[in-house]
């Protein structure tokens, strides 16, 4: 059974990756789960320079799901290179490393870049422009397919490894972004960020985030990352990362059949940190019962009424 899945011109042993900002740097989970079973570690986004991030509260439940304000807190390039990757490299030389960067300018970005290629053990990169809890940055390029394509372009004649254009749904046509960053020299898309949405106190009468708004997660917003895969999938070439509420196997076949590649548990690490481990074998099974050879049959077995 073909487990692996090739972007550009390189191989991730098997189709389960974990969210970038819900596995922190790996080294948090590294006595949880095993590391080495996991397709990809997304790792927490990185910016040129340290951040703290938004003020709490900025984490609440939701129905199925959560909202978050993290703000992109981070240690910044410098002690990620220096302290992060050396650790994951030393206890776990294996491991499939995709660092999600971000920035607040199109400078960052290709700064953090340049950073990131002369690492070795840095299989390829994210590019976060999608994220919904910064004033700037993020978000801002990325809801413009020609900001998206033209910061696609910079940052891939800064870098020969895989890149991948994390995209956000909270745009009038993800479908223009997608194509966007496919023009812009990206070898994939992730798809989807997360929804913004807000929670309010109603005996407080403010909302529960500092932030105001965060960017929903959790079960609640499968159905919408499931749809935004199967129409991103049909305009695109490249392969298509799908995440958005993932909990069990099922919820991976169902953007597997979309389209999906690959996919990426975010969420759902926070109730089980050995998630998937879980969902890979599920994966594993349904492919046993359904007589499929590799991952990247599944999408043929799609019926479209």
């Amino acid at each position: 059974m073909d487990l692996s899945v090739k972007i550009k011109d390189k191989i991730l042993p098997n189709p389960v990756g974990v969210a970038s900002g819900t596995f922190g740097y790996g080294e948090e989970y590294s006595t949880l789960c095993d590391l080495n079973s996991i397709g990809a570690i997304y790792t927490k986004a990185i910016t040129l320079e340290p951040r703290n991030g938004n003020p709490p509260p900025r984490i609440v439940e939701t129905p199925s799901g959560m909202l978050n304000s993290i703000g992109l807190a981070n240690v910044g390039i410098d002690k990620f290179v220096n302290e992060k990757l050396p650790w994951l490299k030393q206890h776990f030389a294996n491991v499939v490393i995709i660092p999600n960067v971000a920035g607040t300018s199109e400078e960052d970005y290709c700064q953090v870049v340049e950073r990131l290629e002369e690492i070795d053990n840095v299989w390829g990169m994210e590019i976060n422009l999608s994220c919904p809890n910064v004033q700037y940055g993020a978000i801002h390029f990325g809801t413009n397919p020609y900001m998206v394509e033209e910061i696609t372009e910079k940052i891939r004649m800064r870098t020969k490894k895989p890149l991948i254009i994390k995209l956000s749904p909270n745009v009038s046509d993800i479908y223009d972004i997608a194509s966007a960053a496919q023009n812009g020299g990206a070898d994939a898309v992730s798809c989807i960020n997360t929804l913004i949405g807000m929670v309010i106190d109603t005996n407080k009468c403010r909302p529960v985030l500092a932030n105001k708004t965060g960017g929903l997660s959790g079960p609640a917003i499968r159905p919408v990352g499931v749809r935004a895969v199967y129409q991103v999938s049909r305009i695109v070439k490249i392969p298509v990362i799908g995440m958005g509420g993932i909990t069990n196997a099922d919820d991976a076949i169902q953007y597997f059949l979309a389209g999906a590649k690959a996919i990426q548990v975010g969420t759902a690490n926070f109730v089980d940190p050995q998630i998937s481990n879980t969902i890979l074998t599920g994966i594993v099974k349904w492919m046993e019962r359904h007589n499929v050879e590799s991952v990247a049959q599944i999408s043929t077995l799609m019926r479209d009424y």
